[in-house]
């Protein structure tokens, strides 16, 4: 175990996405460096391309991860909503969010991390888990070397949306196929494209089915732009070229840096999140808004939910723990898993709003001041454009 500090440890967390770093930090700070505590990734979480805006709330975050200068790349105060004939409708808020560096972001919660006594590792391959009579077998490649095994009581799958390290295995049955509802996504690093530093830019429309494009401002040159699809959307061309189309028609003097793609979890799962010692936290465990897709404050909220249960987990003798793993997703649940579920239910209903019918309520939106160019007129311009929305939305107001 030359590459480990031990060969059996508390908790592996498998994954440093934002989920696994918080849910390894959290942890490390309940148990005051009384547990052994190791996170596992195959690369380093600072290391880019990320595949994933980095726009998120002020105020949510701030609640999980104080906010600090060095990890933000810039304030926003507003969203553009705009429609297939680019009929610009704005949400205007002054400091209603921040665009992450994620990669610095990442970086100060695994700092946390390491302050609070968790063995990071990140290169480490995981191959597979394995459930042994007291807890779990994690066997990886470290650095492409030769395999290796440790053990533990308890493991936290953080591996994301496109991992199965969960598949196949028995006592699992019900929880490993949590995370089957994945979408494409694809987004160009790119400059040259006019944009505002403080908004995000949304493309609404049958340009892109059952999802949405996007421009999110980086640090006043670059932007991130790109679009996620539905997932049972068939397409007609490679992402790749419907992307780069998409930029020439619209920003013909577009530099294009780098073109990355990726699959995103696309709903809320109603699977259990924890069973014989295993939690699910993050994209692992599908906890994605539905329609938006965001997921980084979403992951940061589920690992810590996730972490308190392995500690309250890890503390019990043994009779309860049952109880504990059904909490996780009770606690879950109450705090966004119903309100994604509602959503969910309401996503039909949004995706088959037509392209005039966006036209006509974008513009109309358009034409009124910024101060009320609020969401709340946003939507129900929407639903006036296309009053059978309101009917096949009836689920998400119940």
């Amino acid at each position: 175990m030359a590459n480990f500090a031990s060969n059996r440890y508390d908790v592996v967390v498998c994954g440093a996405g934002p989920a696994g770093l918080m849910a390894a930090c959290t942890l490390g700070r309940l148990t005051g460096g009384a547990r052994r505590i190791l996170l596992l990734d195959k690369k380093e979480p600072w290391k880019e391309p990320i595949f994933c805006a980095e726009a998120v709330s002020t105020d949510r975050l701030n609640a999980l991860w104080p906010v600090d200068p060095s990890f933000v790349r810039g304030s926003l105060s507003g969203i553009y909503f705009t429609s297939p004939k680019r009929y610009r409708a704005e949400f205007y808020s002054k400091d209603c969010g921040l665009i992450l560096d994620r990669a610095r972001f990442h970086h100060s919660i695994s700092d946390g991390c390491c302050a609070a006594g968790v063995e990071c590792r990140y290169d480490a391959l995981i191959k597979k888990l394995e459930r042994t009579a007291d807890g779990w077998n994690v066997t990886v490649s470290v650095a492409g070397g030769a395999l290796e095994t440790v053990s533990a009581a308890a493991v936290v799958d953080a591996s994301g949306p496109s991992c199965r390290l969960t598949r196949g295995i028995e006592c699992l049955e019900g929880i490993e196929s949590g995370d089957t509802d994945l979408e494409p996504a694809i987004f160009a690093v790119a400059e040259g494209i006019e944009h505002s530093r403080e908004h995000i830019e949304l493309f609404f429309g049958s340009e892109f089915p059952d999802g949405y494009g996007w421009i999110f401002p980086r640090d006043g040159v670059e932007v991130n732009i790109g679009f996620v699809l539905g997932k049972n959307v068939r397409h007609k061309e490679p992402l790749r070229k419907k992307l780069l189309d998409f930029i020439a028609k619209d920003y013909p003097n577009a530099k294009v840096k780098a073109v990355y793609g990726g699959t995103i979890s696309c709903g809320q799962s109603t699977k259990p999140m924890a069973r014989c010692g295993l939690f699910k936290a993050g994209d692992a465990a599908s906890c994605m808004n539905p329609i938006s897709r965001s997921g980084i404050v979403e992951a940061l909220l589920c690992g810590k939910i996730v972490a308190e249960s392995v500690k309250n987990w890890l503390d019990d003798a043994g009779e309860n723990r049952e109880k504990i793993e059904a909490e996780v997703q009770e606690r879950w649940m109450a705090a966004l898993g119903r309100q994604h579920l509602q959503i969910a239910r309401a996503k039909p209903g949004f995706n088959s709003i037509s392209d005039a019918q966006f036209d006509r309520a974008a513009k109309k939106l358009s034409k009124l001041p910024r101060e009320k160019q609020t969401l709340l007129r946003i939507f129900f311009a929407v639903l006036w454009a296309c009053p059978t929305v309101i009917w096949k939305m009836r689920s998400f107001i119940r």
